[in-house]
Protein backbone atom coordinates (compact mmCIF):
# COMPACT_ATOMS: atom_id res chain seq x y z
CA UNK A 1 0.00 0.00 0.00
CA UNK A 2 2.40 3.20 -1.49
CA UNK A 3 0.50 5.61 0.24
CA UNK A 4 2.65 6.72 3.27
CA UNK A 5 3.86 10.53 2.83
CA UNK A 6 1.79 11.44 -0.21
CA UNK A 7 1.35 15.30 0.41
CA UNK A 8 -0.76 16.61 -2.47
CA UNK A 9 -0.57 20.54 -3.63
CA UNK A 10 -3.14 23.30 -4.93
CA UNK A 11 -5.43 21.48 -7.63
CA UNK A 12 -5.84 23.35 -10.82
CA UNK A 13 -9.24 23.30 -11.25
CA UNK A 14 -11.08 23.53 -15.09
CA UNK A 15 -14.07 25.56 -15.65
CA UNK A 16 -17.59 25.22 -15.49
CA UNK A 17 -20.85 26.78 -15.78
CA UNK A 18 -22.75 27.69 -12.42
CA UNK A 19 -26.53 26.40 -13.10
CA UNK A 20 -29.35 27.24 -11.28
CA UNK A 21 -30.37 25.42 -8.36
CA UNK A 22 -32.44 22.47 -8.86
CA UNK A 23 -36.10 23.24 -8.44
CA UNK A 24 -38.72 20.41 -6.88
CA UNK A 25 -36.62 17.05 -6.79
CA UNK A 26 -38.23 13.59 -6.73
CA UNK A 27 -39.75 13.07 -2.92
CA UNK A 28 -39.14 10.13 -1.39
CA UNK A 29 -40.60 8.19 2.59
CA UNK A 30 -38.53 6.67 4.67
CA UNK A 31 -40.59 3.26 6.29
CA UNK A 32 -39.19 3.19 9.61
CA UNK A 33 -37.11 5.87 11.47
CA UNK A 34 -35.64 5.00 15.53
CA UNK A 35 -36.92 6.90 18.27
CA UNK A 36 -35.74 10.21 18.68
CA UNK A 37 -32.46 11.04 20.69
CA UNK A 38 -32.23 14.76 22.46
CA UNK A 39 -28.84 16.84 22.47
CA UNK A 40 -29.63 17.76 25.97
CA UNK A 41 -28.48 16.22 29.70
CA UNK A 42 -32.20 14.98 30.27
CA UNK A 43 -31.72 13.09 26.73
CA UNK A 44 -27.65 11.75 27.16
CA UNK A 45 -26.68 14.57 24.81
CA UNK A 46 -27.45 12.08 21.97
CA UNK A 47 -27.07 13.45 18.49
CA UNK A 48 -27.64 11.16 15.79
CA UNK A 49 -24.93 11.20 13.17
CA UNK A 50 -24.10 8.57 10.90
CA UNK A 51 -25.36 4.50 10.10
CA UNK A 52 -23.68 1.23 9.04
CA UNK A 53 -25.44 -1.83 7.97
CA UNK A 54 -24.82 -5.02 9.35
CA UNK A 55 -26.38 -7.66 7.18
CA UNK A 56 -26.93 -11.03 8.58
CA UNK A 57 -26.44 -14.12 5.31
CA UNK A 58 -28.27 -16.53 6.89
CA UNK A 59 -31.64 -14.82 8.08
CA UNK A 60 -31.44 -11.15 5.90
CA UNK A 61 -34.39 -10.14 7.91
CA UNK A 62 -33.04 -9.88 11.24
CA UNK A 63 -29.96 -7.57 9.73
CA UNK A 64 -29.41 -4.60 12.15
CA UNK A 65 -28.16 -0.87 11.40
CA UNK A 66 -25.75 0.99 13.73
CA UNK A 67 -25.77 4.39 14.52
CA UNK A 68 -23.79 6.77 16.52
CA UNK A 69 -25.22 9.58 18.86
CA UNK A 70 -21.92 11.27 19.69
CA UNK A 71 -21.78 11.83 23.90
CA UNK A 72 -24.99 9.51 23.48
CA UNK A 73 -23.00 6.49 22.48
CA UNK A 74 -23.37 3.99 19.39
CA UNK A 75 -27.00 2.29 19.01
CA UNK A 76 -28.08 -0.68 17.40
CA UNK A 77 -31.32 -1.09 15.97
CA UNK A 78 -33.47 -3.48 14.12
CA UNK A 79 -35.37 -3.52 10.54
CA UNK A 80 -38.77 -1.31 12.09
CA UNK A 81 -36.16 0.95 14.05
CA UNK A 82 -36.62 -0.52 17.66
CA UNK A 83 -33.42 -0.12 19.77
CA UNK A 84 -31.63 -3.77 20.46
CA UNK A 85 -28.43 -2.34 21.73
CA UNK A 86 -26.50 0.80 23.19
CA UNK A 87 -23.00 1.31 23.85
CA UNK A 88 -22.02 4.37 26.14
CA UNK A 89 -19.08 6.61 25.07
CA UNK A 90 -15.97 5.83 28.00
CA UNK A 91 -15.20 8.43 30.28
CA UNK A 92 -12.76 10.91 30.60
CA UNK A 93 -9.38 9.18 31.22
CA UNK A 94 -8.58 11.77 33.76
CA UNK A 95 -10.37 15.13 35.37
CA UNK A 96 -10.41 17.87 33.42
CA UNK A 97 -10.07 16.01 30.43
CA UNK A 98 -13.07 15.12 27.40
CA UNK A 99 -15.28 12.26 27.50
CA UNK A 100 -15.85 10.05 24.43
CA UNK A 101 -17.48 11.13 21.39
CA UNK A 102 -18.58 8.57 18.84
CA UNK A 103 -18.59 10.59 15.50
CA UNK A 104 -18.75 8.14 12.36
CA UNK A 105 -18.82 4.04 12.26
CA UNK A 106 -18.48 1.43 10.00
CA UNK A 107 -18.10 -2.38 9.23
CA UNK A 108 -15.35 -4.37 8.05
CA UNK A 109 -16.25 -7.83 7.91
CA UNK A 110 -17.50 -8.69 11.26
CA UNK A 111 -16.00 -5.88 12.85
CA UNK A 112 -17.63 -2.59 13.71
CA UNK A 113 -15.57 0.38 14.09
CA UNK A 114 -16.55 4.01 15.45
CA UNK A 115 -14.10 6.87 15.95
CA UNK A 116 -14.03 8.25 19.20
CA UNK A 117 -13.36 12.02 18.45
CA UNK A 118 -13.77 13.30 21.99
CA UNK A 119 -10.90 10.70 23.09
CA UNK A 120 -9.01 10.61 19.52
CA UNK A 121 -9.47 6.65 19.31
CA UNK A 122 -10.72 4.14 17.51
CA UNK A 123 -13.27 1.48 19.22
CA UNK A 124 -14.24 -2.10 17.72
CA UNK A 125 -17.00 -4.08 18.66
CA UNK A 126 -17.45 -7.67 17.41
CA UNK A 127 -20.83 -8.23 15.91
CA UNK A 128 -22.54 -12.06 15.91
CA UNK A 129 -25.88 -12.75 15.11
CA UNK A 130 -26.98 -8.70 15.06
CA UNK A 131 -25.23 -8.34 18.99
CA UNK A 132 -22.35 -6.09 19.47
CA UNK A 133 -20.00 -6.94 21.90
CA UNK A 134 -16.72 -4.74 22.82
CA UNK A 135 -13.61 -5.33 21.80
CA UNK A 136 -11.09 -2.27 21.73
CA UNK A 137 -7.89 -2.90 23.12
CA UNK A 138 -7.33 -1.83 26.51
CA UNK A 139 -3.90 0.14 25.18
CA UNK A 140 -5.30 1.35 21.72
CA UNK A 141 -3.51 4.07 20.92
CA UNK A 142 -4.07 7.89 19.83
CA UNK A 143 -5.06 8.20 16.79
CA UNK A 144 -3.46 11.51 15.54
CA UNK A 145 -2.61 13.56 19.03
CA UNK A 146 0.99 13.34 20.36
CA UNK A 147 -0.53 13.31 23.95
CA UNK A 148 -3.27 13.54 26.03
CA UNK A 149 -2.91 17.61 26.25
CA UNK A 150 -3.52 17.73 22.93
CA UNK A 151 -6.35 15.70 22.48
CA UNK A 152 -7.69 18.27 24.26
CA UNK A 153 -7.59 20.48 21.33
CA UNK A 154 -10.41 18.17 19.63
CA UNK A 155 -8.17 17.93 16.27
CA UNK A 156 -9.08 14.24 16.76
CA UNK A 157 -10.56 11.11 14.81
CA UNK A 158 -13.68 12.29 13.46
CA UNK A 159 -14.86 10.45 9.60
CA UNK A 160 -14.61 6.92 8.78
CA UNK A 161 -15.19 4.41 6.25
CA UNK A 162 -13.79 0.52 6.13
CA UNK A 163 -12.63 -1.82 3.49
CA UNK A 164 -10.50 -5.73 3.13
CA UNK A 165 -6.86 -5.25 1.30
CA UNK A 166 -5.47 -8.70 1.25
CA UNK A 167 -7.55 -10.33 3.84
CA UNK A 168 -6.41 -7.43 6.05
CA UNK A 169 -9.18 -5.09 7.80
CA UNK A 170 -8.40 -1.47 6.51
CA UNK A 171 -9.65 1.87 8.27
CA UNK A 172 -9.24 5.20 6.56
CA UNK A 173 -9.76 8.14 9.32
CA UNK A 174 -9.90 12.03 8.99
CA UNK A 175 -8.87 14.48 11.35
CA UNK A 176 -11.28 17.16 12.70
CA UNK A 177 -10.13 20.61 11.55
CA UNK A 178 -7.61 19.12 9.30
CA UNK A 179 -7.76 18.28 5.72
CA UNK A 180 -5.85 15.04 6.42
CA UNK A 181 -7.11 11.52 5.91
CA UNK A 182 -4.62 8.94 7.71
CA UNK A 183 -4.95 4.70 7.20
CA UNK A 184 -4.68 2.38 10.07
CA UNK A 185 -4.66 -1.72 9.90
CA UNK A 186 -6.83 -3.43 12.55
CA UNK A 187 -4.74 -6.01 14.20
CA UNK A 188 -4.94 -8.17 17.37
CA UNK A 189 -3.26 -6.71 20.45
CA UNK A 190 -1.79 -10.34 21.60
CA UNK A 191 -4.91 -10.03 25.06
CA UNK A 192 -8.25 -11.22 22.75
CA UNK A 193 -8.77 -7.43 22.10
CA UNK A 194 -8.62 -5.34 18.86
CA UNK A 195 -5.64 -2.41 18.25
CA UNK A 196 -4.73 -0.68 15.00
CA UNK A 197 -1.20 0.62 13.46
CA UNK A 198 -0.70 3.64 10.99
CA UNK A 199 0.22 2.90 7.37
CA UNK A 200 -0.24 5.63 5.57
CA UNK A 201 -1.53 9.21 5.41
CA UNK A 202 -2.71 11.50 2.56
CA UNK A 203 -2.67 15.48 3.17
CA UNK A 204 -5.54 17.06 1.17
CA UNK A 205 -5.05 20.71 -0.05
CA UNK A 206 -6.69 23.66 1.59
CA UNK A 207 -6.09 26.81 -0.91
CA UNK A 208 -7.39 26.10 -4.97
CA UNK A 209 -6.37 27.49 -7.85
CA UNK A 210 -9.52 28.54 -9.94
CA UNK A 211 -9.70 29.21 -13.47
CA UNK A 212 -8.68 32.94 -13.35
CA UNK A 213 -5.32 32.33 -11.99
CA UNK A 214 -6.77 33.38 -8.10
CA UNK A 215 -6.21 31.20 -5.26
CA UNK A 216 -9.22 30.62 -3.19
CA UNK A 217 -9.54 29.03 0.24
CA UNK A 218 -12.84 27.98 1.65
CA UNK A 219 -14.12 29.85 4.59
CA UNK A 220 -13.83 28.50 8.28
CA UNK A 221 -13.81 28.98 11.79
CA UNK A 222 -10.47 30.90 12.86
CA UNK A 223 -7.77 28.60 13.07
CA UNK A 224 -10.05 25.50 11.41
CA UNK A 225 -8.63 23.80 7.63
CA UNK A 226 -11.20 22.72 5.62
CA UNK A 227 -12.01 19.19 6.89
CA UNK A 228 -13.41 15.94 5.33
CA UNK A 229 -16.03 13.30 7.02
CA UNK A 230 -18.01 11.61 4.90
CA UNK A 231 -16.29 8.76 3.18
CA UNK A 232 -16.57 5.05 1.51
CA UNK A 233 -14.08 2.40 -0.38
CA UNK A 234 -15.29 1.31 -3.37
CA UNK A 235 -14.81 -2.37 -2.64
CA UNK A 236 -14.05 -3.19 -6.18
CA UNK A 237 -11.00 -1.06 -6.63
CA UNK A 238 -10.22 0.06 -2.92
CA UNK A 239 -10.58 3.52 -3.95
CA UNK A 240 -11.43 5.85 -1.09
CA UNK A 241 -14.58 8.65 -2.14
CA UNK A 242 -14.11 10.93 0.78
CA UNK A 243 -15.93 14.43 0.86
CA UNK A 244 -14.63 17.45 1.97
CA UNK A 245 -16.91 19.13 3.31
CA UNK A 246 -16.94 22.80 2.01
CA UNK A 247 -14.78 21.94 -1.52
CA UNK A 248 -16.61 18.46 -2.93
CA UNK A 249 -15.77 14.84 -3.43
CA UNK A 250 -12.48 13.48 -3.67
CA UNK A 251 -11.20 9.98 -5.37
CA UNK A 252 -8.29 9.32 -3.24
CA UNK A 253 -6.43 6.01 -4.55
CA UNK A 254 -4.23 3.52 -3.13
CA UNK A 255 -1.39 4.83 -6.15
CA UNK A 256 -1.26 7.80 -7.57
CA UNK A 257 -2.58 11.06 -6.48
CA UNK A 258 -6.24 12.25 -5.28
CA UNK A 259 -8.63 13.49 -7.73
CA UNK A 260 -11.55 16.22 -7.10
CA UNK A 261 -14.08 14.62 -9.02
CA UNK A 262 -17.24 16.64 -7.74
CA UNK A 263 -17.14 20.22 -6.37
CA UNK A 264 -20.13 21.97 -4.30
CA UNK A 265 -21.82 24.84 -5.45
CA UNK A 266 -20.01 27.32 -3.40
CA UNK A 267 -16.88 26.16 -4.39
CA UNK A 268 -14.71 29.50 -5.44
CA UNK A 269 -16.85 31.87 -4.08
CA UNK A 270 -15.53 34.47 -1.40
CA UNK A 271 -16.93 34.45 2.16
CA UNK A 272 -16.15 35.52 5.32
CA UNK A 273 -16.51 33.76 9.03
CA UNK A 274 -19.23 35.98 10.96
CA UNK A 275 -18.01 35.89 14.28
CA UNK A 276 -21.71 36.69 15.99
CA UNK A 277 -23.95 34.36 13.92
CA UNK A 278 -20.56 31.82 13.85
CA UNK A 279 -21.25 31.27 9.87
CA UNK A 280 -19.57 31.76 6.78
CA UNK A 281 -21.43 34.43 4.72
CA UNK A 282 -20.69 35.19 1.07
CA UNK A 283 -19.06 38.40 0.37
CA UNK A 284 -18.96 38.24 -3.36
CA UNK A 285 -20.44 36.38 -6.39
CA UNK A 286 -20.59 33.34 -7.45
CA UNK A 287 -18.14 31.40 -9.06
CA UNK A 288 -17.60 29.89 -13.03
CA UNK A 289 -15.76 27.32 -11.18
CA UNK A 290 -18.36 25.98 -8.86
CA UNK A 291 -20.23 22.79 -8.68
CA UNK A 292 -23.76 22.08 -10.12
CA UNK A 293 -25.01 19.18 -7.54
CA UNK A 294 -24.00 19.48 -3.97
CA UNK A 295 -24.23 22.26 -1.56
CA UNK A 296 -21.94 22.72 1.48
CA UNK A 297 -21.08 20.73 3.08
CA UNK A 298 -21.01 17.69 1.30
CA UNK A 299 -21.41 15.43 3.70
CA UNK A 300 -22.42 11.60 3.92
CA UNK A 301 -21.19 9.47 1.03
CA UNK A 302 -21.80 5.05 0.47
CA UNK A 303 -22.36 3.36 -2.77
CA UNK A 304 -24.49 0.81 -3.99
CA UNK A 305 -23.68 -2.08 -6.28
CA UNK A 306 -25.97 -4.35 -8.48
CA UNK A 307 -25.41 -6.35 -11.79
CA UNK A 308 -21.31 -4.76 -12.24
CA UNK A 309 -22.78 -0.80 -11.84
CA UNK A 310 -21.74 1.32 -8.95
CA UNK A 311 -24.11 3.62 -7.68
CA UNK A 312 -22.38 6.97 -5.19
CA UNK A 313 -24.71 8.49 -3.25
CA UNK A 314 -23.95 12.01 -1.27
CA UNK A 315 -25.66 14.03 1.31
CA UNK A 316 -26.11 17.68 -0.24
CA UNK A 317 -26.79 18.79 3.60
CA UNK A 318 -26.80 22.89 2.64
CA UNK A 319 -30.06 22.36 0.81
CA UNK A 320 -31.44 18.42 2.49
CA UNK A 321 -31.00 16.74 -0.40
CA UNK A 322 -29.04 13.56 -1.96
CA UNK A 323 -27.21 13.79 -4.95
CA UNK A 324 -26.55 10.33 -7.16
CA UNK A 325 -23.68 9.26 -9.55
CA UNK A 326 -23.01 6.51 -11.58
CA UNK A 327 -19.12 5.22 -11.04
CA UNK A 328 -17.25 4.63 -14.43
CA UNK A 329 -13.36 4.26 -14.34
CA UNK A 330 -11.99 7.62 -12.79
CA UNK A 331 -15.31 9.77 -12.95
CA UNK A 332 -18.34 10.18 -11.56
CA UNK A 333 -21.35 10.96 -13.55
CA UNK A 334 -24.36 12.41 -11.83
CA UNK A 335 -27.55 10.77 -12.55
CA UNK A 336 -30.42 12.32 -10.31
CA UNK A 337 -31.36 14.12 -7.12
CA UNK A 338 -33.72 13.75 -4.07
CA UNK A 339 -35.17 14.24 -1.05
CA UNK A 340 -36.33 11.89 1.83
CA UNK A 341 -39.66 14.05 2.51
CA UNK A 342 -42.83 13.63 5.17
CA UNK A 343 -45.20 10.95 4.60
CA UNK A 344 -47.78 8.77 6.81
CA UNK A 345 -45.40 7.06 9.17
CA UNK A 346 -42.10 9.16 9.16
CA UNK A 347 -41.03 12.99 8.87
CA UNK A 348 -38.50 13.77 6.18
CA UNK A 349 -35.00 14.23 6.33
CA UNK A 350 -33.03 17.62 6.67
CA UNK A 351 -29.26 18.48 6.25
CA UNK A 352 -28.01 14.63 7.15
CA UNK A 353 -24.71 13.88 8.32
CA UNK A 354 -24.59 9.72 7.28
CA UNK A 355 -25.74 7.32 4.71
CA UNK A 356 -25.46 3.63 4.34
CA UNK A 357 -26.89 1.59 1.31
CA UNK A 358 -27.45 -2.00 0.76
CA UNK A 359 -28.65 -3.68 -2.87
CA UNK A 360 -29.18 -7.01 -0.59
CA UNK A 361 -32.74 -7.94 -0.16
CA UNK A 362 -33.64 -7.78 3.93
CA UNK A 363 -37.10 -9.68 4.16
CA UNK A 364 -40.34 -8.04 3.57
CA UNK A 365 -39.51 -4.87 4.92
CA UNK A 366 -37.02 -4.18 2.81
CA UNK A 367 -37.02 -6.78 -0.03
CA UNK A 368 -34.85 -4.99 -2.58
CA UNK A 369 -32.31 -3.36 -0.14
CA UNK A 370 -32.14 -0.45 2.13
CA UNK A 371 -31.07 3.13 2.62
CA UNK A 372 -30.67 4.37 6.20
CA UNK A 373 -29.55 8.06 6.78
CA UNK A 374 -29.27 10.30 9.41
CA UNK A 375 -31.99 13.05 9.93
CA UNK A 376 -30.30 16.28 11.66
CA UNK A 377 -34.06 17.46 12.47
CA UNK A 378 -36.21 15.04 13.23
CA UNK A 379 -40.30 16.06 14.13
CA UNK A 380 -41.83 16.94 16.19
CA UNK A 381 -39.84 18.38 18.15
CA UNK A 382 -40.02 19.06 22.34
CA UNK A 383 -40.36 22.61 22.68
CA UNK A 384 -36.72 24.02 22.14
CA UNK A 385 -35.03 20.62 22.31
CA UNK A 386 -32.81 19.20 19.41
CA UNK A 387 -33.87 16.27 17.86
CA UNK A 388 -31.97 13.89 15.53
CA UNK A 389 -33.02 9.72 14.52
CA UNK A 390 -32.46 7.52 11.85
CA UNK A 391 -34.62 7.00 8.73
CA UNK A 392 -34.97 3.92 6.85
CA UNK A 393 -35.62 3.79 2.85
CA UNK A 394 -36.72 0.69 0.72
CA UNK A 395 -33.99 0.99 -1.82
CA UNK A 396 -36.74 0.40 -4.93
CA UNK A 397 -37.91 3.97 -4.12
CA UNK A 398 -35.18 5.90 -5.06
CA UNK A 399 -34.73 7.02 -8.46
Amino acid sequence: MRIAGVVVGALVVTLGVQPAYAGELPGVTASAETAPNWDDDAGGNANADDPAIWIDTRHPERSVVLGTLKNGGLTVFDLTGKEVQRFDTPPPPAPGQEPGRFNNVDLVGNLAVVTDRGRDQLRTYAVKSGRLTDVTSADAPLVFSKDTEEVQEQRTAYGLAATTLHGQPIVAVTRRSETRVGFFKLVPDGKGKVTYRPIGKVDLPSSFTLSDGSTWTPCEEPGDRPQLEGMVFDRTTNDLYAAQEDVGVWRIPLHGKPQLLEKVREFGQPAAYDEETEECAPTGPVSPDAGKHLSADAEGLTIAYKHGVRTLYASSQGDSMFASYRITGHRLSYRSGFRVTDGSRTDGVQHSDGAAVTTQPLGPLFPHGLFAVHDGENTPGDGDREGTNFKLVRLEKLP
